[in-house]
């Protein structure tokens, strides 16, 4: 089954991050979110965001561990799902969205599958899950 939605980063809250002894290229950061979702995916997420990235050049890469809590195609409940994808500033590479097997709860116990992000050229954040329940 396939279900989509928009969503808004309501929150983004670096946080501090240890020193490291470790310097490349790209600094590394950390932050939460709380996104709202729309569509038939309707709910609300926190998110903890760690990324290698370069303001200047909008290149870099995260990995994102989501909790959301919601509907998807009517069905209420929690799960986690885990997302990353690269930019080179002009596009987005190897994206992975995978939903943590176990994690479902409610209605969406038994959830598991793939899906995926994008962002339309006006900032229009859409999200997509392919998933089974069981």
């Amino acid at each position: 089954m396939r279900a989509t939605g928009t969503f808004e980063v309501v929150d983004f809250s670096a946080a501090p991050v240890p020193p490291s002894e470790v310097k490349t290229g790209l600094p590394v950061g950390f932050a939460t979110m709380r996104k709202t979702f729309t569509g038939e995916i309707e709910g609300r997420s926190e998110t903890l965001f760690t990324a290698a990235f370069d303001p200047a050049s909008s290149t870099g890469t995260y990995v994102a561990m989501e909790s959301f809590e919601g509907h998807v195609a009517g069905h209420p409940g929690t799960f986690n799902f885990a997302h990353s994808a690269t930019t080179t500033g002009r596009d987005r590479q190897a994206e992975f969205l995978v939903i943590v097997q176990g994690s479902g709860t409610g209605d969406l116990t038994g959830i598991r599958g793939t899906g995926g992000l994008a962002v339309d050229e006006d900032g229009i954040h859409h999200i997509r899950f392919d998933y089974e329940l069981s």
